[in-house]
């Protein structure tokens, strides 16, 4: 491997790769032609203690382009397994992405830096490792973009064109992401050793697991009980956060979800327009399994799985092990339903607990879709009028048909009028529950076709900057916040593999 000896020290601490050797298979470069910076993520380079003027550097390029590495980085390709539409595959790994290591940020936080799209791995199972720049940008825009709103995700710490050529349905441009997560631990991780009856692995994986994400299962009377109903609780939390921003991850297979909570793996992804729960953008998933409102309870199946892996640790005796994993698995729905109902009401604007307020809102949601509302258009016009009245017509127009609005809206309003809280704070945290902004589609792929004919990256940081403050008006970016003609609607989403 080549280190780049003049760079700096990089705060690197390589937990994961003082594990055993059947975690992981060490990285060998294959240089790329002609590296070149698209875009630097400078505040999270900052946040990571990261030299900002050596990250642009010639050096700096060819760390992040996978060319060379900095001294005490120790690139690894992680192996794991996991169930693809619900199919189990034994083993995936690291096909296409180098975990550069860890570094400890300015929270004291542990980090991941990996790269995707950095070439062929032990994992790479006749591919070529690497990444178009279309799924790079993609995961670049969406992966800050749900940042930004708020939503536990991985980061994009820069994009980087490698001047050669990728073939995948055509000849794209080659690129390069450079990935930023808590950890890359995933539910397939744990399956990988399951699979392989290889009980000393998985408690070597869980002992991990908790040291890095759930320090506080350690002090628990069965700590990988706590472990999995941590993961539980922060699923939970995260696929409600997922629904209340109209987001579909498009391929949660269980290589897909991370231990940690964070959303990972941006592939097929897209957000609704028009409120549809059935929706799915993604190619290739053919019969909607992870459509919409599909989500948690695939995030459930997920975690069963998970807990299927975990049986040895739950209890001696397997047959109390399964009664203990089937019964947190089977407990997944109240804390998402709490977590969902949490984020309703804030875009709601209900403060205060009704019995009946579940069906209000979900009353609204029904005429939403049967009127062709967008869905983050139409909560943000909630938004003005849940302060003022004469905002209703914003609300109206987002209807094919406005009485669908005005059937319902009485209703709210008599709901509102019982509630304590003055019309100004109700306005500020619905403000703050309700994007004016999110990564439309066709903005998306408007980014990537200026980027891969053009080579144009003027729309891919317009949209950067615009959606790094996506609960802003930001009149002037308008043009943004509109939803798609019918001619500019993207019906399917690719992963890019």
């Amino acid at each position: 491997m080549d280190t780049l000896t003049a760079a700096p020290r990089l705060p690197f601490d390589n937990s994961y790769a003082r594990l055993p050797e059947r975690f992981f298979a060490p990285f060998q470069p294959s240089a790329v032609s002609a590296p070149l910076l698209i875009e630097l993520n400078e505040p999270l380079a900052q946040e990571l203690g990261l030299d900002i003027e050596w990250l642009k550097s010639p050096d700096g390029l060819a760390m992040l382009a996978g060319n060379q590495f900095p001294e005490g980085a120790e690139p690894i390709a992680m192996a794991y397994a996991g169930h693809q539409f619900g199919q189990f595959s034994p083993q995936l790994g690291d096909g296409r992405a180098t975990l550069l290591g860890e570094v400890v940020d300015a929270q004291g936080r542990r980090r991941d830096l990996q790269l995707k799209g950095s070439g062929p791995t032990s994992f790479s199972r006749r591919g070529d490792g690497r990444a178009a720049i279309g799924p790079v940008l993609r995961e670049y825009i969406v992966s800050e973009a749900m940042a930004a709103l708020g939503i536990p995700t991985t980061r994009a710490l820069a994009a980087v064109s490698t001047g050669d050529p990728v073939y995948r349905e055509t000849v794209m441009p080659g690129a390069v992401l450079t990935r930023v997560a808590s950890s890359h631990i995933r539910v397939g991780t744990f399956q990988f050793f399951a699979a392989r009856s290889d009980e000393e692995a998985v408690k070597l994986l869980a002992d991990h697991a908790i040291n890095r994400h759930y320090p506080d299962a350690k002090g628990a009377e069965n700590p990988y009980r706590a472990l999995l109903e941590a993961v539980i609780e922060a699923q939970a939390s995260l696929v409600a956060r997922w629904m209340g921003v109209g987001f579909i991850h498009g391929v949660m297979n269980t290589d897909n979800m991370a231990i940690s909570g964070e959303t990972i793996d941006y592939g097929p992804c897209a957000f609704l327009d028009a409120y549809d729960p059935a929706k799915v953008f993604s190619s290739i998933d053919q019969g909607g399994r992870y459509a919409y409102a599909n989500q948690p309870g695939i995030a459930q199946w997920n975690l069963a799985r998970l807990a299927e892996a975990l049986l040895p640790l739950l209890h001696e005796d397997r047959d109390e092990g399964v009664k203990i994993a089937q019964s947190l698995i089977a407990g997944f729905r109240e804390p998402f339903e709490k977590a969902y109902m949490a984020v309703l009401r804030a875009k709601f604007g209900l403060l205060t607990q009704e019995n009946e307020d579940g069906d209000l809102m979900q009353g609204l949601l029904d005429r939403m879709m049967e009127g062709g509302a967008d869905f983050t258009r139409t909560f943000r016009a909630l938004t003005a009028a849940a302060g003022d009245p004469a905002a209703d017509r914003g609300v109206r127009a987002e209807f094919i048909d406005p009485m669908l609005y005005e059937t319902w809206v009485t209703e709210w309003r008599a709901r509102l009028a019982r509630e304590p809280e003055q019309d100004g704070v109700r306005v500020d945290v619905m403000r703050r529950a309700n994007p004016a902004l999110i990564p439309r589609n066709h903005r998306i792929e408007e980014a990537i076709k200026a980027a891969i004919e053009h080579a144009d990256f003027t729309p891919f940081r317009r949209l950067n900057s615009v959606l790094s403050r996506p609960f802003d008006d930001q009149p002037e970016q308008s043009d943004l916040a509109i939803a798609p003609e019918p001619d500019q609607r993207v019906l399917r989403t690719f992963c890019g593999t």
